[in-house]
């Protein structure tokens, strides 16, 4: 069994997320939360307030048989225009960042997505988040606008870049 020390990309396993999983994966939302550049949230929700707002793909990360991350889509509206839109979540722990988890766990819901008819994925990152930001870029997001002065968060108001993936096959 790898340490987390030396666990490779290659040793990250993803697949759906479970309600059992969520001791982990609320731990590792707060985790998030905590830094300051990953959440407007101030704590991490319950399971049912956090449940609800997931209904689309859910994904986590395992090495070595332990949850290191989680990656979630939300529909943007329950507009039928937008039902191929949906805003993205992915959160790493912090002693599994680098190690290509996140990028195992983008990777799995674009195609999970793509093959439900999802068209659009859309993402909201703090500036100031420079691993996320290079995650999503890396993964085939574009940014398409900055939120200035978005929202309210400790004081002071704060920026959110808007990233965006379409799929391939939009249009067809």
């Amino acid at each position: 069994m790898s340490s987390p020390s030396t666990t490779t990309a290659s040793s990250v396993e993803t697949r759906d997320l479970r309600p059992p999983d969520w001791p982990e994966v609320e731990r590792i939302y707060a985790e998030g939360i905590a830094t300051g550049v990953a959440s407007f949230e101030t704590e991490s929700p319950t399971w049912e307030r956090w449940d609800a707002a997931h209904t689309e793909i859910r994904v986590v990360a395992e090495l070595a048989g332990r949850v290191v991350g989680w990656c979630a889509l939300s529909p943007v509206s329950d507009r039928c225009c937008y039902r191929g839109v949906a805003e993205e979540s992915v959160y790493v722990a912090s002693w599994a960042q680098g190690k290509g988890v996140g990028r195992a766990l983008l990777e799995d819901v674009i195609g999970r997505s793509e093959a439900a008819g999802i068209w659009t994925l859309q993402a909201g990152i703090f500036p100031e988040n420079s691993s996320s930001l290079r995650l999503h870029l890396g993964c085939g997001f574009r940014l398409v606008g900055v939120r200035d002065r978005l929202g309210e968060a400790d004081g002071r108001w704060r920026d959110v870049l808007l990233l965006e993936r379409r799929s391939e096959v939009v249009g067809s």
